[in-house]
């Protein structure tokens, strides 16, 4: 009997998916989805057009026949209806149709049957083979189907798919669909429930459930359980993480996602969003009660006992949260509030996407920015004021020789009081309107001041200022105020020479607390320096076309006078530690990121590029510069952190004469294949910095992404050497229809370790894809030690999915 029953489900399911698939693949379904919003056809209400080849009429009732030719059409109050065989009663506006049926209501909805009865506004209608396809691609079919209402739909023997069934061959096996005994689709509640439904994938059931609900396919975001996250990692054991989705309103939702871990506690996920009128925020925090877990010497044995789990339980939380008020005129508002209980609580429970872009501000990789700020702009001005402090999860350098442990193994971390509390942040710009001298007029102002806790020393102090003990000395906290001052103009020779002389000037003021003790020094300290320079830059653009090809070169020089860089030892580096040579930067006045650090005296800077165009945005270009000043700059030199023998070295490439080489290109011989390169080299050829990747696809959908970074700024050997080499790759590649190979990793070539690496099987097809594979986490940065897992990501068309890059690559 099950046997029988099993059949004839079977053929029922078959049958019901072909003469479906008919329907919506026939080419007269192109020409119902052209028309899914009927055009004003000017006919009176009530009044009705058909077209077929036969007709005839009986009092009210009007029947037509396609005869074997072109199915008959009817038009009547914005509703159209076609099939083969049609009646239509003109007093009561019911209609009733055979053969090849296909309605399209007002509202655009498209319906096709073998055979259908419907009234005047197709809100009340009974189809037998029903099927209809949603804006998304979605389709929903069954062997009957009745209109209760308006808003109800009840089908029976039905089947969901959210993939397309039909290809350029015809009608095809959907990769995903939901079968059930009845549905009904209810546009009041905008949901689609199913009663003893059969989950497939591939034709292949995989799970049962006798009731069973989901978001009606036009609706954007409802309430409900979202595609589970599952991993398997060391420490954690077996994770499954199961969101649910709760939409208060068009305006607001919750997540409440909890981990289930099976060697440790639960971590329970909660986010929050909101948007107003004019503003919006969001909240994202977890929480768990539970013991430290990792690989430790707990022993002191020397070797790292692996996954276990020691101490006491604590209150383990973290908040992640932002929000942004803007009202209409030139003022907006923001927060962020970004804080951990534990350093190493998102490695330990795998929290993605902690390190995000939002605020005025943005903390990088590993620390956590908390601000508060208020920006204004116009088209002549920007003013902006803002507060930050900062929570490091960065592991202490001067422990990195013991891989950043101390002597009973644990992992030791960049203490948060070593970084600056800013209260207030200002930066401000203004411009006229007008010329002015037939140029470009630009006043800047900015103003800092920074509070520090703990003692630190180089790279923010110079070399000559620390002391030898540093042991209880307070932080040293500066105020900074910056005016600055710019003018340019522009002349271009009837040659198609561009001259640009400008004129720049500015000057510092520092208020410095609590210095540590030099010879005949104060701790307290009020300086002052000034900048005046005059300069003028010099370009001539010139462009050679071909048949097959542009041909660009554009030299630029530039000449500047300056008064010498006044640059007080006892003026704290900030905000000028990092500094990025490139084609854009290397033709400023200020090339550091910030004011502490100020260049003088004259120089001259030089370099040109080189581009060439093909057809299809094919095109190959190169930049090389450098810069010549008329004295070497020792001030720009520092040590590394911790260091014992005081050797220094230049970690900005502008300390000599001669600046480092700037060297910038970019490759793209197709619109499928795109690469680019940066480098800085010395003046005796030796690369200090450089960054290239290549982006490459191949087929429909294989692809990979290959990048590489080496920094080989700092000559000090030992543990003083905080150079590095990195490349990653990332790609897939598809073996077997939509089977394929997906792999991701990182290595670390300074330590010849793979940092990072994950390698698994997916499928993909036009509405599923599912990855799984193997993963390991061996960087520095993980408290707990080395990682190995499984993990699985899902993404399913119309219900959403588990998300793909969840671990972030660091």
């Amino acid at each position: 009997m099950q046997g029988d029953r099993d059949q004839r489900s079977k053929a029922f399911r078959a049958r019901l998916l072909a003469g479906a698939a008919l329907f919506v693949c026939v080419p007269f379904a192109g020409v119902a989805a052209a028309q899914t919003t009927p055009a004003s056809d000017g006919l009176p209400q009530g009044a009705v057009y058909v077209d077929a080849v036969s007709t005839s009429r009986t009092g009210d009732l009007i029947t037509a026949e396609s005869n074997g030719g072109d199915r008959v059409y009817l038009r009547a109050d914005g509703n159209v209806l076609r099939g083969d065989n049609l009646a239509y009663d003109l007093s009561s506006g019911a209609a009733s149709a055979s053969g090849r049926v296909e309605a399209v209501s007002a509202d655009g909805t498209i319906v096709y049957a073998s055979h259908l009865e419907t009234d005047r506004d197709l809100k009340a209608a009974i189809a037998v083979d029903f099927a209809t396809r949603f804006e998304n691609g979605a389709s929903l079919m069954a062997a009957t189907a009745v209109r209760r209402s308006e808003n109800v739909n009840e089908l029976n023997y039905a089947i969901f798919t959210p993939c397309p069934i039909c290809d350029a061959n015809g009608p095809k096996r959907p990769s995903i669909s939901i079968q059930a005994e009845k549905v009904v689709q209810d546009e009041a509640l905008r949901a689609v429930i199913y009663r003893n439904a059969i989950f497939r994938v591939g034709g292949v059931p995989v799970f049962y459930t006798p009731f069973f609900a989901h978001p009606d396919p036009t609706v954007k975001r409802a309430s409900g359980l979202l595609v589970p996250i599952i991993n398997y990692d060391e420490g954690r054991g077996v994770s499954i993480e199961a969101p649910y989705l709760h939409v208060v309103s068009p305006s607001e939702d919750w997540l409440i996602s909890p981990q289930i871990n099976t060697r440790v506690a639960p971590l329970l996920n909660l986010q929050w969003r909101r948007r107003f009128v004019n503003a919006s925020i969001f909240a994202r925090g977890g929480y768990t009660y539970e013991r430290n877990f990792g690989d430790f010497d707990l022993n002191g044995d020397g070797a790292y006992e692996s996954n276990v789990r020691f101490g006491d339980k604590e209150h383990r939380s973290y908040l992640l949260s932002h929000g942004e008020y803007d009202p209409d005129g030139p003022w907006r508002f923001g927060f962020t509030a970004e804080r951990t209980s534990d350093k190493t609580l998102f490695d330990r429970y795998d929290v993605r996407n902690t390190y995000q872009d939002n605020g005025l501000y943005y903390g990088d990789r590993r620390r956590l920015i908390s601000q508060i700020y208020a920006e204004r702009q116009t088209e002549q001005s920007y003013v902006s004021v803002a507060a930050f402090s900062i929570q490091s999860l960065r592991l202490d350098p001067a422990f990195e020789a013991n891989d950043f442990r101390d002597a009973s193994g644990f992992k030791v971390f960049e203490e948060d009081d070593d970084l600056p509390l800013v209260a207030p942040l200002i930066d401000a710009r203004w411009e006229p309107a007008g010329y002015v001298f037939g140029g470009r007029l630009r006043l800047k102002g900015s103003a800092v001041s920074l509070y520090r806790d703990n003692f630190v020393g180089t790279p923010i102090l110079n070399p000559d200022i620390v002391p030898a003990v540093t042991t209880g000395l307070s932080g040293v906290d500066s105020r900074r105020v910056t005016a600055q001052a710019e003018w340019r103009r522009t002349f271009i020779t009837g040659l198609g020479l561009r001259v640009e002389p400008f004129v720049d000037a500015r000057v510092d003021l520092y208020s410095l607390s609590d210095l540590p003790p030099m010879m005949g020094g104060d701790s307290d300290e009020s300086l002052s320096r000034t900048r005046f320079s005059a300069g003028v830059d010099v370009s001539y653009p010139l462009i050679k076309r071909t048949q097959r090809a542009d041909i660009i070169l554009e030299p630029v020089v530039q000449v500047s006078v300056s008064n010498k860089a006044d640059i007080d030892p006892r003026i704290p580096n900030e905000d000028s530690q990092v500094i990025e040579l490139d084609e854009s930067s290397l033709f400023r006045m200020d090339r550091f990121s910030g004011y502490d650090l100020v260049e003088g005296g004259s120089r001259v800077t030089a370099g040109g590029r080189a581009t060439v165009r093909w057809s299809e945005g094919r095109s190959a270009s190169l930049f090389i510069g450098r810069s010549y000043r008329a004295d070497d700059e020792d001030a720009f030199r520092t040590t590394v952190p911790d260091s014992t023998t005081g050797a220094l070295y230049d970690p900005t490439g502008l300390a000599s004469s001669a600046s480092d080489w700037v060297v910038q290109g970019s490759f793209s011989p197709s619109d499928r294949i795109r690469s680019w390169g940066h480098a800085t080299i010395d003046g005796s050829g030796d690369i200090r910095r450089a960054e290239a990747a290549v982006d490459g696809r191949w087929g429909r959908r294989n692809l990979a992404s290959v990048s590489y970074i080496v920094d080989r700024s700092n000559p000090l050997s030992g543990d003083q050497n905080r150079n590095y080499e990195f490349v990653q790759l990332s790609g897939q590649q598809f073996v077997y229809g939509d089977w394929g190979v997906a792999v991701t990793g990182i290595a670390d070539l300074e330590r010849n370790v793979i940092t990072r690496q994950e390698v698994g099987v997916l499928f993909d097809d036009d509405c599923f894809r599912v990855e799984f594979g193997y993963r390991r986490d061996n960087t520095r940065v993980r408290a707990s030690g080395p990682s190995d897992g499984v993990y699985i990501r899902l993404n399913l068309a119309t219900f959403g999915g588990s998300g793909y890059g969840q671990g972030e690559m660091r």
